[in-house]
């Protein structure tokens, strides 16, 4: 029994057992460290990008090394628990896309300015109540998600992302669409879903490039004739708001084509509303013919 015990505990206190244990419970970046190998062999090296991914690993903070790795151009550091984006994440200058969702970040460093060559920022599902402005520095930037936070305004500098083409600020506190938006001339999305808004502002009609509005679940108590004037729309949705009646210039939106009830389908999106008379009968297959049998009801 005694030979037994004294064999367990040698077991116990030889060194390579001792790190084959810890190694169980280390990710294979973490892994690779103590082997001593050099970080950069984590990267990996596609057709278009060099890639490095730490996604679900449970991180409260970023590792050190990463700031080392400045080649890197599409960095995922998504559903972590990481409650501060480090000042030193502006060193990674060739970023293009950075995805830091499903995080617990309450801010983000001034340092994201440096950040020239970023397109595509990933910040939704977060704990942010404001952002920098210095983020309108990323004059690359194209698509930016933001939606799940508690935002209720933007930096006035944002006026100033003359490419962005998708923006989401979809699930926060706006109680109307930033000002700033209005001046993204070459914005093709846009998600204001799920938020608080009353009305959409007749500078709505300076999107000029729109192609998707999505406006569902606020409590938004008229469809503004300005909207109709965005005559790019291919997707406009308005569903579950207090909208009552439908403007007389909605023919103008002829590329809507038809009236939507699939949330992924094209076209217009008006279910749920409090209309002063009930939405026509028709088929789930409906296209222009639909659309202008709505503008005949509306007529009527």
């Amino acid at each position: 029994m005694g030979v037994k015990q004294s064999r367990a505990s040698s077991n116990d206190k030889d060194p390579k057992r001792l790190l084959l244990r810890k190694r169980q419970k280390f990710s294979s970046w973490d892994d690779t460290l103590l082997l001593g190998k050099d970080p950069r062999s984590l990267l990996k090296r596609g057709m278009r990008h060099v890639s490095f991914s730490l996604v679900t690993k449970g991180m409260t903070d970023i590792p050190d090394f990463l700031w080392g790795l400045l080649e890197v151009q599409k960095l995922n550091l998504s559903h972590n628990q990481l409650q501060v984006l480090p000042p030193e994440v502006g060193k990674l200058t060739r970023i293009v896309v950075l995805n830091l969702c499903g995080n617990r970040l309450k801010s983000l460093p001034r340092e994201v300015s440096l950040l020239q060559s970023l397109k595509v920022l990933f910040l939704n599902m977060n704990c942010l109540a404001e952002v920098p402005a210095e983020l309108s520095l990323c004059r690359n930037l194209e698509v930016l998600s933001m939606s799940h936070n508690c935002l209720s305004q933007l930096p006035a500098s944002f006026a100033d992302l003359s490419r962005l083409r998708k923006l989401n600020l979809s699930n926060n506190y706006f109680a109307h669409i930033p000002i700033c938006v209005f001046s993204l001339k070459e914005l093709d999305f846009l998600h204001v879903g799920s938020n608080r808004l009353e009305n959409i502002a007749e500078s709505i009609q300076c999107l000029a490039s729109l192609q998707i509005f999505i406006a569902e679940s606020n409590n938004i108590h008229s469809f503004p004739r300005s909207l109709c004037l965005v005559t790019s729309l291919e997707l406009l949705n308005l569903n579950n708001n207090d909208i009552q009646t439908l403007p007389d210039e909605l023919y103008l939106l002829c590329r809507l084509g038809r009236i939507a009830w699939n949330p992924m389908d094209k076209g217009l999106h008006i279910s749920h509303n409090p209309l002063s008379k009930p939405l026509p009968e028709l088929p789930s297959n409906s296209s222009t013919s639909a659309f202008s049998s709505l503008l005949a009801w509306k007529e009527q």
